[in-house]
C-alpha cells in the first residue's frame, strides 16, 4: 500500500510540473467553484480516486476558509445592519403612532370646544343650536298667530265699539231732540197757559 502511494505521489508531481505556473493562478483568483474545477482538472486518477497535492488542497481549503470568514463577516454586517432598520423601524412605528394620536386629539380640539365651561362637540352644539332656532321659530310663528287673532278679536271689538258709539250717539241725539221737542212743548204749553 505505501508503495502504491508513492508511486501515486510521484506520479502527480510528474504530471503537474508542467501545469505548475498555471496551478497558481488559478488557484488565486476566480471563485470557489472554478477552484474546485481547477484542482478536480489538475488532479491524477488513482483506480477511482482522485490524487490532489496537499499544497493546492491547503490553498483551496485556505481560500474556501477566508470566503467563509467574508461570508460570515458579510452576514455579522448585514445582520448589524438589519437590527438597525429594525430599531429605525420600531422608532418610525412608534413615531407614526405618536402622531396618530396627535391627530386624533386634534381632531377632537378642532371638532369640540367649550360651551357654558362644558366641552361639547360641534355636531352637538349645531344640533343644539338648530333646536333652539326651530324652537324660536316655532315660538314665534305661534306669537304671530295668537297676535294676528287678537289683532282680529280687536279690530272685531273696535268695530263693534265704533257701531255702539254711533248707535248711541244716534240714540243720544234722538234723545236731545225728544227732550227739546219736550221742552217746547213745555215751554210752548207754559206759554199758552200765562196767556
Amino acid at each position: 500500500m505505501k508503495n502504491l502511494l508513492i508511486v501515486v505521489i510521484i506520479t502527480f508531481f510528474s504530471l503537474n510540473t508542467a501545469s505548475f505556473a498555471q496551478e497558481g493562478g488559478s488557484l488565486n483568483s476566480g471563485t470557489i467553484s472554478s477552484q474546485f474545477d481547477y484542482i478536480n482538472s489538475i488532479s491524477n486518477n488513482y483506480q477511482e480516486f482522485k490524487v490532489i497535492k496537499k499544497s493546492n488542497l491547503d490553498k483551496l481549503r485556505k481560500n474556501v476558509t477566508d470566503s467563509l470568514n467574508v461570508f460570515k463577516e458579510e452576514i455579522a454586517n448585514i445582520s448589524i445592519d438589519l437590527k438597525q432598520k429594525q430599531d429605525q423601524i420600531a422608532k418610525m412605528e412608534a413615531q407614526i403612532e405618536e402622531v396618530q394620536d396627535q391627530l386624533q386629539k386634534a381632531e377632537e380640539a378642532r371638532d369640540s370646544f367649550a360651551f357654558l365651561g362644558m366641552p361639547i362637540h360641534k355636531s352637538a352644539y349645531s344640533s343644539l343650536m338648530w333646536t333652539i332656532v326651530f324652537g324660536l321659530l316655532g315660538a314665534f310663528l305661534f306669537f304671530l298667530y295668537q297676535y294676528s287673532q287678537s289683532h282680529k278679536v280687536i279690530s272685531k271689538a273696535r268695530k263693534d265699539l265704533e257701531e255702539t258709539r254711533e248707535e248711541f250717539d244716534q240714540h243720544r241725539k234722538n234723545t236731545l231732540e225728544r227732550e227739546r221737542k219736550l221742552k217746547r212743548e213745555l215751554v210752548d204749553a207754559l206759554n199758552q197757559k200765562t196767556i
